[in-house]
């Protein structure tokens, strides 16, 4: 996985309709789409995936808890 941002802060998603979940702090793979921002990062030696609305990427950008690189 080559990350091109990284998680500095509580970046939360929630997988269907279950509990928000919070991604680890640390280094990120970004892929934006129009209405959507894919998420990848490692956990545990495996790769966890999961998109977000776009306009919730942008406001963990502006809240700073995303960096990109």
């Amino acid at each position: 996985m080559a990350a091109n941002a990284k998680v500095t802060g509580n970046v939360e998603y929630r997988a269907g309709d279950g509990p928000l979940i919070l991604i680890p702090q640390g280094p990120i793979e970004v892929q934006l789409a129009p209405d959507s921002a894919v998420l990848s990062w490692g956990d545990g030696g495996s790769t966890q995936t999961t998109a977000i609305p776009i306009a919730e990427y942008q406001r963990y950008l502006s809240e700073g808890v995303i960096e990109p690189d």
